[in-house]
């Protein structure tokens, strides 16, 4: 009877060594189970340079990433921008506009209007 509780405690105590450490929290990690949590820190930290990120989430293919980056980006601005987490990409795209526009009057990388193409008889910059 000893023997066989010795051996369940070394079969947990070998298989607990075999968990993956779990990487550090960051917003832009593409894994839900990695990003959301950073979400909900960066809320407690009140950090707005994440939610730049946050913007570009409110266009995942996830609904909880979609759900988890408004809930965030309210608590951090006050703002919904009419956004609706479960709506189709056409009734989203309006409320994605202002956040995107949102991002770019606070600085976020990326965000600003597209590069123009050089009216005809202008040279590109080289």
């Amino acid at each position: 009877m000893m023997r066989e509780n010795w051996g369940i405690v070394l079969i947990l105590v070998v298989g607990a060594g075999c968990i993956a450490p779990r990487p550090p929290l960051s917003v832009k990690d593409p894994d839900p189970s990695i990003k959301i949590p950073a979400m909900k820190v960066a809320v407690e930290k009140k950090d707005l340079v994440a939610a730049c990120q946050m913007v570009r989430d409110l266009e995942s293919d996830d609904p909880a990433v979609r759900l988890y980056a408004i809930e965030a980006l309210y608590r951090l601005t006050g703002e919904r921008f009419g956004y609706l987490f479960y709506a189709d990409e056409d009734q989203r795209e309006p409320a994605v506009k202002r956040w995107r526009q949102w991002a770019v009057e606070n600085g976020c990388e990326g965000f600003g209007p597209p590069a123009t193409a050089p009216a005809d008889g202008e040279k590109k910059p080289s």
